[in-house]
């Protein structure tokens, strides 16, 4: 007899984005007349690069015809994609990686979901609080222990290392849902905590095209010490667009090695792990991804990021200007904002929803450290951006709740 896994029920009942998407929804259907403005969730909306586009139709056409035709492709991905990616690690963060320690996916967040499942069942993960949610989750579902490190104004929303000893962290930065980045000395001091406590640290640094203090790091492998601790995982959707597209990589360095593992090992495993579920990224994608890669490509996916950049730092300044205390949206797309009044989280959604018809994300949605927040996305237009922050400025100017 099959019997479900008990894990899931552990889980929340409702992922944060689909309540978000569902009351939007509801708002749209009660009121046909007040179509909203959604600010909330990290969705890109921009048309995808020249570049980009040229070899997605190339490919396309490739398929079309049985000289070029092609199926199968590598299962850890194209070799000429892998070593684009290490040349651009080398050439933009000064960092050497070897293109074998570059596997290809379709995404950041199935990779972040599944990295815990080459290790043993049961270990004990510790994550940011308020975290993007899929950290927890996968790790609920697979039986392991959640430990949390609590993100508040007070640090910066950058966790201290964990006060005892755990066998995986994960860490966002340039963060969701926070918006802010951390320090090479504050990753510099987790580095040394996980590699003093055989710890493998997730780097998720899919928004790090965002950075643009060059102060900053944007790679975990720009720390000294990260090679022999962490894993990082990157994605072509917020620099390049590719939200819809998918296309991503995760970086295991020869040298990580944890609780008793040689050289090579975590990386041999993940990529067996790819193998058994995985047949590897659309050649379509990857075509586009190596042309990302490009001169041409990087220049014009950078300009993607400099228009969502543009709206982040409008968003920060309108809000501030409102008399609201605001956080991220310098290096990063997201902007993390107190709400008035003492007001919780779903109480300020709700009533930006109802007044303004603008469509935020809930900070409790990311965790109890995320109450008393919403969160920003700077993923829309410029025209949808400004007229949100006129809308917010309007309303609360004429009433009490700042």
């Amino acid at each position: 007899m099959a019997i479900l896994n008990p894990t899931y029920n552990q889980l929340q009942s409702s992922y944060v984005f689909r309540h978000v998407n569902q009351k939007a929804a509801e708002f749209v259907s009660n009121n046909p007349d007040k179509p909203v403005l959604k600010m909330g969730v990290g969705n890109t909306t921009l048309p995808l690069a020249p570049m980009v586009v040229s070899a997605l139709h190339e490919a396309v056409n490739k398929l079309a015809d049985a000289s070029t035709y092609s199926g199968y492709g590598d299962e850890l991905g194209e070799a000429s994609l892998r070593s684009a990616l290490a040349d651009y690690y080398h050439k933009a963060y000064g960092v050497a990686l070897s293109a074998d320690e570059f596997v290809l996916s379709d995404g950041a967040k199935s990779d972040t979901a599944n990295i815990p499942s080459i290790f043993t069942p049961g270990t004990t993960v510790a994550v940011q609080n308020p975290v993007y949610p899929v950290y927890v989750e996968s790790n609920v579902a697979l039986g392991n222990q959640i430990q949390y490190m609590p993100c508040t104004s007070e640090t910066g929303f950058v966790p201290s290392a964990p006060d005892s000893a755990v066998d995986i962290m994960y860490l966002c930065s340039p963060n969701n849902p926070t918006g802010t980045v951390a320090t090479r000395e504050q990753l510099q001091e987790l580095v040394d905590y996980a590699n003093k406590n055989s710890t493998v640290l997730v780097f998720d640094a899919a928004y790090s095209a965002f950075v643009r203090d060059e102060s900053l790091p944007r790679s975990i492998y720009e720390i000294p010490g990260a090679e022999t601790c962490a894993i990082e995982v990157n994605s072509f959707s917020k620099w390049a667009g590719f939200t819809g597209v998918r296309l991503a990589w995760t970086i295991v360095p020869e040298a990580l090695v944890t609780g008793g593992s040689n050289p090579g090992e975590v990386l041999a495993r993940w990529r067996r792990r790819q193998l058994i579920y995985f047949n590897g990224p659309s050649n379509i994608a990857q075509a586009g991804g190596l042309a990302a890669l490009t001169e041409t490509g990087i220049s014009e996916c950078d300009s993607l990021v400099d228009y969502y950049l543009e709206n982040a730092h409008y968003i920060k300044k309108s809000l501030e200007k409102s008399g609201l205390e605001v956080y991220g949206g310098d290096n990063s797309p997201y902007i993390w904002v107190k709400t008035p009044k003492s007001l919780t989280s779903w109480e300020f959604f709700d009533k930006l929803l109802d007044h303004t018809q603008v469509v935020t994300t809930p900070g409790v949605g990311f965790g109890s450290e995320g109450e008393g927040y919403v969160r920003f996305s700077a993923f829309a237009s410029l025209e949808t951006t400004h007229d949100a922050m006129d809308r917010i400025r309007t309303y609360l100017s004429s009433t009490d709740e700042t």
